[in-house]
């Protein structure tokens, strides 16, 4: 089916489902969109992977929407469709998206994530709901306080399982795969499909449908990418001058470590530039606030550890910048999905030291390809002369006798101007020498007598 054929109208979406994606000002559908949607509402088990930014969650969305609008009874609401998502930022995101896509149907959704308040969600879990879109801890909490019955749910979905794999959350979705009835369609769906997403989607799926729209490693057309070179101790006064000098309207900062991301949020804010921060180690209240006055156009920088580079959409980002690689080489795909988006342009710079030229090798090779780089004078890092290893210096030292293996000869004899340092064994020689002239004279003795 060529491009120009596919619409959302052709897709056997309903009226409803229709009248609100035009009201969301959806054209066409993506190609995810195209092969996903046909395939869920087929009932099969699907493992999906398309790049960041290219409409995986109404993939799966929409035809679930559908299924359960057919099944729906008026008045009759319980747990019919689970969405686990890793962070709570995308549980939030997802639950908006399926709000917007549902607006004009009967079904009820709720959210749950941890930070927020128990009790709240285990009320809204009683006004019964069809959908729910989970962080895996939290859900348990609800499980084990018997808040919430899962045994009708006919449709699982593990969103940016890559993510759940990669930040340990596993073991918690296999205590909640207890909690499910064995019969149920299920849909896995990545950014990437890593060996280890393809291990779990073994586990997990029946003869499943495999729909890859992009390998591993690839990236938005859409996304500029350029490498700059600096001084590790010029690295912060950089991303400022780049911020500031070009007038980013809109930037998104990534690091490693919460405690760097802190301290670039205080310094970029002491330069002028209004910026906030959202980790793991902020609330969710703070990282809700943080996030809206960002995509509000509030704040004009935001600083965030890799939790924000999974999933999340953030209308209208024109750039991304890298602080530093991340942990996990393959985030960098993620980080800069983040712009770029849906058709738009972006831009994805990443400030690399000489320390991290190995790391940005290892990025280049997943992506196949070179990034260009770039100095700014003033920030560019001292020429280092290239060493033939690790552990070498630049002139070769001299051989000297005794050094790394080369035995220094025993001397046999004792320097006549210094006085050998005498042993133990020294005074046991005296000894016996005193002792054989005494039986000597003992003997010579003997003989006079005789």
């Amino acid at each position: 089916m060529s491009k120009k054929m596919v619409a959302f109208h052709t897709l056997g979406l309903d009226v409803e489902i229709l009248k609100a994606l035009e009201r969301e000002n959806y054209k066409v559908p993506t190609p995810i969109q195209a092969q996903l949607i046909p395939e869920v509402l087929a009932k099969r088990d699907i493992m999906a992977g398309a790049q960041t930014g290219t409409g995986k969650t109404a993939g799966f969305v929409l035809p679930i929407l559908q299924m359960l609008k057919k099944e729906y009874q008026e008045g009759l609401h319980y747990p019919k469709a689970l969405i686990l998502v890793p962070t709570r930022e995308l549980a939030k995101q997802v639950h908006e998206n399926i709000l917007h896509y549902g607006h004009y149907l009967p079904l009820k959704s709720t959210v749950l994530y941890g930070g927020a308040n128990l009790t709240s969600q285990a009320n809204r879990l009683k006004q019964g709901v069809d959908i729910i879109v989970a962080t895996s801890g939290r859900l348990l909490e609800h499980i084990h306080q018997k808040n919430i019955d899962l045994n009708a749910i006919n449709h699982l979905v593990l969103d940016e399982a890559d993510t759940i794999l990669d930040m340990g959350f596993v073991h918690e979705v296999s205590k909640i795969l207890q909690h499910l009835p064995h019969k149920r369609q299920n849909i896995l769906i990545s950014a990437t499909l890593t060996g280890s997403v393809k291990r779990l989607a073994d586990t997990l799926l029946s003869r499943p449908k495999l729909i890859e729209v992009d390998s591993m490693g690839t990236s938005s057309q859409d996304v500029t990418q350029k490498v700059y070179l600096v001084e590790d101790q010029k690295k912060m006064e950089l991303l400022s001058f780049l911020i500031g000098s070009r007038n980013y309207k809109k930037v998104l900062v990534f690091a490693r470590k919460k405690e760097l991301a802190d301290e670039i949020c205080k310094e970029l804010n002491l330069s002028g530039l209004k910026t906030a921060v959202i980790h793991g180690g902020k609330s969710s209240g703070e990282r809700s606030r943080a996030l809206e006055g960002f995509k509000e156009e509030k704040i004009r920088v935001l600083v965030a550890t890799d939790i924000a580079a999974r999933g999340l959409d953030i209308p209208l980002l024109e750039v991304v910048i890298n602080y530093d690689i991340p942990h996990i080489i393959g985030d960098y795909i993620h980080r800069i999905g983040r712009t770029g988006r849906a058709g738009s342009k972006g831009i994805a710079l990443t400030l690399i030291t000489p320390q991290e030229s190995i790391a940005l090798k290892d990025v280049e090779r997943l992506m196949g390809k070179a990034i260009e780089k770039e100095s700014i004078e003033g920030y560019e890092p001292k020429e280092v002369t290239q060493q033939r290893g690790a552990r070498k210096s630049q002139t070769k030292p001299a051989k000297v006798e005794g050094a790394f293996g080369k035995k220094r000869k025993k001397s046999t004899t004792f320097s006549k101007t210094k006085k050998r340092k005498t042993t133990k064994r020294d005074g046991f020689k005296v000894f016996d020498e005193n002792k054989e002239k005494t039986k000597k004279k003992e003997r010579q003795g003997k003989k006079r007598r005789r």
